[in-house]
């Protein structure tokens, strides 16, 4: 006799408990061969694992259209930022601004390359020293940096922090549903295995090939082992 096994995917899933809610709604009063409480309780776990599994998908597909806009944020950030940085060096190496203003932005004096902005932690590092930086400058007595000019890097980086805090909670509630789907599936394996157990105990003393195609019809899923010989017709009549 194959041995059967749990279903592995969602989708799998699904079809088991439709499966078996399909066949038993074909049995007469008195002859169904799986505990109303079981089918019961399987009708109303489906319904509610189906809305689960598109309220996530729904939200992952949310998640992923506004990464795509986030990342195009992020770029807008990373650009200006370097810009910036890149233009206010050129300033100071050519004498525009005192070596020892790069000190307001805590850059190194004495190096002239843009940090690394890789990283969006980064980006929020070195976007606030700018910013913070260049009003100290001015606030000092400093003449503005123009193209770009500090309020237009403001601006992106701004924008940055609010995207980043949105995209955070994004990923917040689609890992909670995914969280919820996930727990949803422990149930829906147990509900599956306590079908599979009754419709199995009820079909125990059949012909093999007979109670194979009986247990299949409520969705029950069998594999046959490596050289194990496929059960037909054939082997019933020969028992």
């Amino acid at each position: 006799m194959p041995y059967r096994r749990l279903p592995n995917t969602d989708q799998a899933r699904l079809r088991a408990l439709r499966t078996a809610i399909l066949q038993d709604d074909k049995q007469n009063y008195g002859d169904q061969i799986v505990s109303y409480k079981t089918i019961n309780e399987a009708k109303t776990y489906l319904n509610g694992f189906e809305k689960q599994l598109v309220q996530y998908q729904q939200m992952l597909e949310s998640q992923v259209s506004a990464n795509k806009h986030y990342q195009q944020i992020v770029h807008n950030a990373r650009l200006y930022i370097s810009h910036f940085i890149q233009v206010f060096n050129l300033s100071v190496i050519r004498g525009d601004i005192k070596k020892e203003h790069k000190l307001f932005y805590s850059l190194d004096q004495n190096i002239h390359t843009v940090p690394d902005l890789s990283t969006e932690a980064a980006l929020l590092h070195w976007g606030q020293c700018i910013i913070e930086g260049e009003n100290e400058r001015l606030r000092n007595g400093g003449l503005p940096i123009y193209n770009p000019t500090i309020a237009k890097v403001k601006v992106h980086y701004e924008i940055f922090k609010e995207y980043k805090s949105n995209q955070k909670l994004h990923q917040n509630t689609t890992n909670r549903n995914w969280e919820d789907v996930v727990s949803l599936r422990e149930k829906g394996d147990a509900i599956i295995l306590d079908i599979w157990n009754q419709v199995e105990a009820k079909y125990k003393d059949e012909r093999p090939y007979s109670r194979l195609v009986r247990c299949q019809s409520y969705g029950l899923v069998y594999y046959y082992r490596k050289g194990e010989k496929v059960l037909t017709k054939t082997d019933d009549l020969t028992l």
